[in-house]
């Protein structure tokens, strides 16, 4: 936990997170961290990079996380037997491209927009995997990696999620959100769920790929 998770492309490895958040992050000459972009359970990390690729982005254990490396040769090869991985495959990656695109897009939201479309996307990101009901979430991170994720000082993002709170855009306690009116929220963001290509089966309350 608040580590960085081992990992070497040149091993031909891929992290798969199994429990727990994890980041993708860098730090910057000042020693500022700028987080991009958040690993939940199911995701892998550098799905799309090469092995012997080299970059300076980290990857960052946020809470307890449980991590399996997976021989990139090994999914490769699955890939190339069964076309419906290698279709999985691809649409991970695209999925993950186009949150970063949004996250690009939001870093231009006033800061409290900014926060309540995280709080959106995550919600539907962990419906996805069961760990979110209809309208709340466990969320143990700390206001510093809020502050981190969303391009805000420490001071601020205070003042953003009592803002709100005081509006009753979230109920936040204990590392847990509640959402009073997803909708609502939703709109005050801005937030189009259709960049995460996720579709909703009503009956089952469960999310698959579009």
């Amino acid at each position: 936990m608040r580590e960085d998770i081992a990992h070497s492309r040149a091993a031909g490895t891929l992290p798969l997170i199994l429990s727990g958040i994890a980041c993708r992050y860098k730090l910057r000459p000042e020693g500022q961290r700028r987080i991009v972009h958040f690993i939940l359970p199911g995701d892998f990390y550098d799905l799309h990079a090469a092995a012997g690729f080299t970059s300076d982005w980290r990857l960052g254990a946020l809470t307890p996380c449980s991590v399996a490396d997976i021989k990139r040769q090994a999914l490769d090869d699955l890939a190339a037997l069964h076309p419906g991985i290698a279709r999985a495959l691809w649409w991970v990656t695209f999925v993950e491209l186009e949150i970063e695109r949004e996250w690009l897009v939001n870093d231009s939201r006033p800061a409290e927009r900014r926060l309540a479309h995280f709080f959106c996307e995550l919600l539907v990101r962990l419906q996805a995997v069961n760990l979110a009901d209809e309208n709340s979430f466990d969320l143990p991170l700390t206001q510093a990696d809020l502050a981190d994720a969303t391009a805000v000082s420490f001071v601020h993002i205070n003042r953003v999620i009592q803002s709100l709170r005081n509006n009753r855009m979230i109920i936040y306690d204990k590392g847990h959100i509640s959402i009073p009116s997803v909708s609502r929220i939703k709109e005050f963001a801005e937030f189009d769920s259709s960049y995460l290509h996720m579709m909703a089966t009503e009956s089952q309350g469960r999310f698959s790929p579009a």
